[in-house]
């Protein structure tokens, strides 16, 4: 059993960085506007209308709040790892490189849950902006080609149904990444942009038309809401709590920063500067957004099978609409229309790189670290995700997406809490050129928050959840420990697809 605690030797990631072609053109303000791309889409566009709904109403903004402060201590815990091993591949790599291969494997598996359920909530969002958009210009899609099965059936129907607009904006995402990622980077450089004016302008104009009945009771009265057959309990502290948990995964963003270190110029103490920084700044845009938009839209009205059913895919597009600003929902419709397009490239390009690390070290097969010579890309890699996302999109609720895609962020921050301790212990004198201060304190701090989320997240999702992590157990004993290639002897290869195809250009 010892061999599971294989560390893969800091002198294959020293090769690594040494052969890698990668451009180093990334300062520490560049680095934190890819955090702020990255971070801010989910968590505004997608699930201001779910957790006001399901979770704490106009204290949503108190949610954001926890789900900040339970951020902050894993973000300085990846801060740190960033400090030792500037490399590609997030909290994978980090694992990997410090603790052993049985942890890295643990959080491998709980990021490709991550990452592959936000792409999906984030394209049921885009589902429902979209169709909001073909609405005001006059033409509508049927209910069976908008809603999942479940949701179509709840709200008095019969027979076939799918969200088919997200089913197509899957496969469209992965169309553009098949062609290369230079030219993908360019594109989202631009939507990024275009999203963050959005938000900006959502928090002045949406402030004009702010009721501040709205926001009374601040805290709603604790109570079950039943939907399809289940019942959760909703607002009330628990609920606050409980809506922290549903909207975690909208900071996951600033793990994008951290795969970035092979394009940072001093990536050892840019790449700390722009987690930490990045998270501050988006952490006070969500807590504004949802402030601005549970004042301007009471937050029963975000109910799906209620006066506004669209209202929860596209939140704040429709707040607008109510307080009878038409022209509003125009703008906002059309930047949140393509601003979630990136990140929901950012979350399967994530995700691609996550499965293509994890096969060049032996862990999967080695059909996704397959790389087309031509575009530079994992190919096969990409259309095995695009089939999987885009059909489990189009058949499932956007509320147990997001509790599912919160699971697998609090455990990967759980996780990443756990090996930097573990690591200050083992190898002290590493050189660090950032250290989490009172590291014990901040460590037992970050580890205790994240699980208290992840026990209130919904009981399936906690259920669909562990029954992944059982899975992963299994799959690592019977095939990934056989397979890896530091357990047969190997070293580790330079990610082929990781140096010449994925150039950035100078943000600066």
């Amino acid at each position: 059993m010892s061999k599971i605690w294989v560390k893969k030797p800091m002198s294959a990631y020293e090769a690594d960085i040494k052969k890698s072609q990668l451009k180093r053109v990334l300062g520490k303000w560049s680095l934190t506007a890819i955090g702020i791309g990255a971070i801010i889409g989910g968590g505004i566009f997608v699930l201001t209308g779910t957790g006001a709904y399901y979770n704490a109403g106009p204290a949503l903004a108190l949610s954001f709040v926890i789900a900040g402060i339970a951020c902050v201590f894993a973000a300085l815990c990846y801060a740190e790892f960033a400090s030792i091993l500037p490399v590609e591949g997030s909290a994978y790599a980090y694992a990997y490189g410090t603790v052993g291969e049985i942890f890295a494997w643990i959080i491998g598996w709980g990021l490709i849950l991550e990452y592959a359920m936000g792409s999906m909530t984030v394209a049921v969002s885009w589902s429902g902006y979209f169709s909001k958009l073909l609405k005001m210009f006059g033409l509508h899609l049927p209910d069976y080609l908008t809603m999942d099965p479940q949701t179509y059936i709840a709200a008095g129907n019969s027979g076939f149904s799918m969200n088919l607009p997200a089913f197509c904006i899957v496969l469209f995402v992965i169309s553009i990444l098949l062609r290369g990622t230079k030219g993908a980077a360019k594109a989202n450089n631009f939507i990024v942009v275009l999203k963050v004016s959005a938000i900006i302008f959502v928090i002045i104009a949406g402030a004009f038309f702010i009721n501040p009945e709205n926001w009374t009771p601040f805290i709603p009265e604790a109570t079950v809401i039943t939907e399809n057959g289940v019942s959760h309990n909703a607002y009330g502290f628990g609920g606050v709590v409980a809506g922290a948990s549903a909207i975690f995964f909208a900071y996951v963003g600033f793990d994008a920063v951290s795969t970035q270190a092979g394009e940072a110029i001093n990536p050892k103490k840019d790449v700390p500067f722009a987690i930490i920084a990045s998270l501050i700044i988006c952490t006070l845009l969500y807590i504004l957004v949802s402030l601005v938009l549970t004042g301007m839209m009471h937050y029963t009205d975000f109910n799906p099978l209620g006066k506004y059913p669209d209202a929860i895919k596209a939140p704040v597009a429709y707040a607008f609409d109510i307080a009878g600003q038409a022209w509003a929902g125009y703008i906002i419709t059309v930047a949140a229309t393509v601003g979630l397009i990136s990140v929901l490239m950012v979350m399967i390009m994530g995700q691609s790189r996550i499965f293509l690390g994890m096969s060049k070290d032996g862990l999967i097969p080695a059909t996704f670290s397959k790389v087309n010579p031509e575009t530079g890309v994992p190919t096969k890699n990409l259309l095995i995700l695009g089939i999987v996302i885009s059909v489990i999109a189009s058949l499932t609720p956007i509320n147990e997406l997001a509790h599912m895609t919160s699971f697998g962020t609090l455990f990967a921050f759980t996780m990443v809490c756990v090996a930097v301790w573990v690591l200050r212990v083992k190898e002290p004198n590493l050189q660090r050129n950032f250290k989490v201060p009172a590291l014990p304190v901040i460590a037992c701090c970050g580890i205790a928050i994240n699980i208290y989320l992840i026990i209130n997240l919904s009981k399936e999702a906690q259920m669909y959840s562990l029954g992944w992590l059982l899975i992963g157990f299994i799959i690592y004993f019977l095939y990934s420990k056989r397979n890896s290639k530091l357990q047969n002897g190997g070293y580790g290869e330079t990610f082929k697809a990781e140096q010449e195809p994925l150039e950035k250009p100078d943000l600066d």
